[in-house]
């Protein structure tokens, strides 16, 4: 998937590479949600795939106690530094299932988040 170097394009890295062991999505707070249509809630996302774009930050203040202690961002530009600067983190930071066996393949760094 073709992003470049936006700021904002860092939305896909930060949604879906696996900065930290165990956790395969993040979700994003920060100023690019009024943006673009509050797609940075990505976890609020995927459990509620029918919440409204417009309503996915009240499912955060609603249920702090499941989205609050999850590894998360705040900046784009610093989820793309690190994909670029980090030799351990790049295009193969994924999980990757076998669609017939549902077996996993992870090739990722654990480290920490702050959010």
């Amino acid at each position: 998937r073709a992003s470049g170097l936006h700021p904002a394009a860092g939305h896909f890295i930060a949604e879906h590479y696996e900065f930290v062991f165990g956790y395969e999505t993040y979700s994003y707070y920060g100023p690019w949600n009024f943006f673009n249509f509050n797609v940075g809630y990505h976890n609020e996302h995927h459990d509620f795939p029918r919440i409204p774009w417009s309503r996915l930050a009240e499912v955060r203040k609603m249920a702090p106690e499941f989205y609050d202690d999850l590894p998360c961002y705040t900046s784009y530009t610093k989820v793309m530094y690190q994909y670029i600067t980090d030799p351990e983190i790049g295009p193969f930071s994924r999980v990757k299932r076998d669609r017939v066996s549902g077996k996993e393949e992870i090739n990722l760094k654990s480290q920490k988040l702050n959010c």
